[in-house]
């Protein structure tokens, strides 16, 4: 395969796309949920642990809490899905713990990670836009149950860059790359998402894992592929 003149890139989303929703909401989440409070009791002076906690209170509206109180926010941010920074900095350090003791293995789908790594030898750089932490985000493909993935990409964006549904967090990935947007391909199984980064000048192609591995369709002018084997298929 070679790539295409008219991308010079793949962007893709994580949860749905790459990855299935359930490992990160039936795995990583839970994982993260149990071991919160003993962690934070084990490394409350750390000084990114204590950054993490006291923006939480912060966040809350309330400095003064203690350890028990800040600990009983986050579980309820976890269990309201709140994405929150504070938050996402301990889940990642968490599952970082998990990740290296091999108690915690990404998952991505096989064609996935077979296109990620056809894509990156036929010269298309490969970055990364999920709402879950950058550091999130190298731990799954880093220790992915397909190897190490991570050192495939040439970068990883995550909310800090801004919300996923609107059109300047594409706009300014786009800068970030030194791309221009239309020499960019973006991925999810997101219509919102899509929207999006359409709007922003990107191409883009809407992840369905209902369909067919090799099943494409258009919505409109939107290509809705089963996998990356479609969208290969239709843009390569």
């Amino acid at each position: 395969m070679t790539a295409s003149r008219n991308i010079a890139a793949i962007l893709t989303d994580i949860e749905g796309t790459t990855t299935p929703i359930a490992f990160v909401h039936e795995v990583l989440f839970p994982y993260a949920r149990a071991r919160l409070a003993d962690f934070c009791k084990a490394h409350e002076r750390a000084p990114e642990v204590a950054a993490a906690l006291q923006a939480a209170r912060d966040l809350d509206g309330h400095p003064e809490l203690d350890l028990d109180e800040t600990v009983a926010l986050l579980i309820r941010w976890i269990d309201e899905d709140r994405k929150a920074g504070p938050l996402k900095t301990l889940q990642g350090l968490i599952w970082r713990e998990g990740y290296e003791a091999g108690e915690l293995k990404g998952v991505v789908y096989d064609d996935a990670a077979e296109y990620l790594h056809r894509w990156h030898a036929s010269g298309l750089k490969l970055f990364v836009y999920s709402s879950g932490s950058v550091e999130a985000q190298k731990l799954i493909f880093g220790h992915s149950d397909k190897g190490d993935l991570a050192q495939l990409f040439s970068g990883f964006f995550d909310t800090g860059t801004g919300p996923k549904i609107e059109t300047a967090s594409y706009a300014a990935i786009a800068r970030e790359t030194g791309l221009v947007p239309d020499d960019i391909l973006f991925l999810s199984d997101h219509p919102g998402e899509i929207v999006a980064a359409k709007s922003a000048g990107l191409k883009v192609a809407r992840i369905d894992r209902a369909l067919a591995s090799d099943e494409a369709h258009r919505e409109g002018d939107v290509l809705v592929a089963g996998s990356f084997v479609a969208v290969d298929r239709n843009f390569f």
